[in-house]
């Protein structure tokens, strides 16, 4: 009888904001390092893959491994066909606690080109100074581990924390703006696909009606997602399947 066949060793994807080039070395973020080598255990001469929002992904291999530094070094790069056709911004009211990571994974595993986090007149999340800044730093790295674990070319852009009111003030920003609405008269299916979308998702306790009027006046569009009402971490992520599926690659 055969002995079986090892299991293929994980290869981790890291995110490197820095440029790189093939048969270039580099040298890794500190929260990199802690995690590959502490967390992973990985070693010197272990693979990797890093990607650095360029449209590219690069093996790579560690060269360097240890409490102090994590060094590796670049062999090939590679330009797989894994970002979404349409652009994709989500306008995410803040959340409570882990359902707003959820909804950060979610939206980045679902191909989001880019996240606007704002408060909401109705939400139940208050932060400022330092409270803010760490959750900011939060956002960002469950947003970077969702790209790595996903398969992301890009990371995509967190924003800054704004109001809904500022963000209803500014341009769309996008060829339409969407908003969900249990009553509206036209549903997803029924629109012409678009290249790029603005989604805006409301908090628990959904869009005050003053926000409502703004959405309305600046140009944004109600639409229909089914009979329920979904709560705010699944309403972005069941309008953004919709969305790559109609206009996007989830089905291609």
């Amino acid at each position: 009888m055969s002995a079986p066949k090892s299991a293929k060793r994980h290869v981790p994807r890291v995110f490197v904001d820095t440029p790189m080039a093939v048969g270039t070395p580099l040298t890794l973020r500190e929260d990199k390092r802690h995690h590959l080598v502490t967390v992973l255990r990985k070693r010197a001469g272990d693979a990797l893959v890093l990607f650095n929002g360029s449209g590219a992904e690069y093996e790579a291999t560690l060269v360097r491994a240890d409490r102090k530094q994590a060094e590796a070094e670049l062999t090939a790069r590679h330009c797989p066909a894994r970002e979404s056709p349409v652009d994709i911004t989500l306008i995410q009211a803040i959340a409570r606690g882990d359902r707003m990571d959820f909804a950060l994974a979610k939206a980045v595993e679902l191909g989001v080109a880019r996240i606007e986090p704002v408060f909401s007149e109705r939400g139940q999340v208050k932060l400022e100074g330092e409270r803010l800044a760490k959750k900011q730093a939060h956002w960002q790295r469950v947003v970077e581990s969702a790209a790595e674990q996903s398969g992301r070319l890009i990371c995509p852009a967190l924003a800054d924390v704004d109001s809904m009111s500022a963000r209803l003030a500014a341009p769309i920003g996008a060829e339409v703006g969407l908003t969900l609405a249990p009553d509206a008269a036209t549903g997803l299916a029924d629109m012409p696909r678009r290249a790029s979308a603005a989604l805006l998702i409301g908090p628990e306790s959904g869009l005050s009606a003053a926000e409502i009027a703004q959405a309305e006046a600046a140009g944004w569009q109600g639409i229909r997602l089914g009979p329920r009402v979904l709560r705010t971490e699944t309403a972005g992520m069941a309008a953004l399947a919709a969305l790559q599926s109609l206009w996007g690659d989830l089905l291609g």
